[in-house]
């Protein structure tokens, strides 16, 4: 009896210590760091291909590091502090600072899969620095209901600036605007670009430029079919677009969902008018890099294609959040799939006829001083 107690008590021993040295088991596998921002929303969707990607590659782990706020001040303090992720999520308008500096690496692919455009957007001194996930341009979203109730015509192909401002102005009434009005360069860069200008400092101060800022700032001043900031008050452009207070609203794929959500109206997208130089809207992207100090390229380029793929993009593209820069997701069910807009073609018609915004290493300076400078003037 002693015997077997003692022969129990060695085989539960052993039993304990097997389980004990079980939790400490190495994980032998290569871990790369992935940064990313991005909403609930977004990081909904992109959690499960994370965890897909580690299934179809059993040899890598993904540490998934979320930076929801400051997200470009933060990757600098890593970059600095030589500690960057090994993928990294990054746009046109950043990625020249850091493709300058010599912290990315260059990442090569093959096929035309991807709109040019999306490629050059992401492109520093003839070099690809990120696989690009999205493009963005800007369109006028528009409430059809409005649009009805005063027997206006929807904004067509090719409409003028012309027709562009005769429209506001008969949407414009005392509880009405006719036109969105925001004055970050990013909104109202269009109106200078179809008409041959752009706010570089070697264009702002160009003929073409200073007309089409001043057709801008008399859309509030002079022609009263933009709203003020004291009458929108703490209200934002889109705020007022879904409370009917705006009849036209210029903004990007972005506010889909969005508007999809709470619009209690009918709504459709046009292009944006048609200036000198036609209608022009600037184009932005977003891709994933490489840092090039990561150790682990071949398995963060992985990721990268993993999540460049078809399948992964059309997964973004369901929330109708973006416009894929892949031609077969752009062209898919998932983006095409019959939800408002009704004409979601215009996102795609309008690649080809943008152009890059045309990013330089100290852009943010100019944008900065240029937000200062135009204050006055539109107000």
């Amino acid at each position: 009896m002693k015997i077997q107690n003692g022969l129990k008590f060695v085989i539960v021993l052993i039993i304990g210590l097997f389980f004990l040295c079980g939790c400490n088991v190495k994980d032998n596998r290569i871990t790369i760091q992935f940064a990313s921002w991005g909403s609930k929303s977004e990081i909904d969707i992109l959690e499960p291909l994370l965890a897909g990607f580690e299934k179809e590659n059993p040899d890598i782990k993904v540490e998934f590091m979320h930076i929801p706020q400051n997200y470009f001040q933060k990757i600098h303090l890593l970059f600095a502090s030589n500690t960057a992720p090994d993928v990294i999520f990054i746009n046109n308008l950043y990625l020249p600072v850091y493709a300058n500096a010599g912290v990315l690496e260059p990442v090569n692919i093959q096929g035309n899969q991807f709109y040019n455009e999306a490629l050059q957007a992401l492109s520093y001194n003839g070099h690809l620095y990120a696989v690009p996930r999205d493009v963005s341009c800007l369109v006028i979203f528009y409430n059809k209901d409005m649009f009805d109730k005063k027997h206006l015509p929807y904004p067509q192909k090719n409409w003028t600036f012309e027709e562009f401002l005769d429209t506001a102005k008969k949407l414009t009434d005392k509880n009405t605007f006719g036109i969105s009005f925001e004055e970050d360069p990013l909104f109202y860069l269009p109106y200078l670009m179809s008409n041959g200008g752009g706010i570089l400092p070697d264009e702002i101060n160009k003929a073409e430029s200073q007309k089409s800022l001043d057709f801008y700032a008399d859309l509030r001043k002079k022609y009263h079919v933009a709203p003020k900031k004291s009458e929108s008050a703490s209200a934002t452009m889109a705020q007022m677009f879904l409370q009917e207070r705006l009849g036209m609203y210029l903004s990007g794929r972005w506010m889909v969902p969005k508007i999809r959500e709470d619009a209690q109206f009918d709504w459709d997208i046009a292009e944006f008018p048609k200036g000198t130089k036609g209608s022009i809207v600037q184009l932005d992207a977003s891709g994933w890099c490489i840092a090039k100090s990561s150790k682990h390229k071949k398995e963060a380029l992985r990721l990268i294609e993993f999540l460049s793929s078809q399948k992964s993009i059309e997964e973004f593209t369901k929330s109708g959040l973006i416009v894929p820069a892949r031609k077969d997701a752009a062209n898919s069910k998932a983006f095409l799939d019959g939800k408002r807009p009704e004409h979601n073609k215009i996102f795609l018609a309008i690649i080809s006829t943008s152009k890059s915004t045309p990013v330089t290493v100290n852009y943010r300076e100019i944008i900065d001083n240029l937000k200062t400078e135009m204050e006055p003037r539109f107000n």
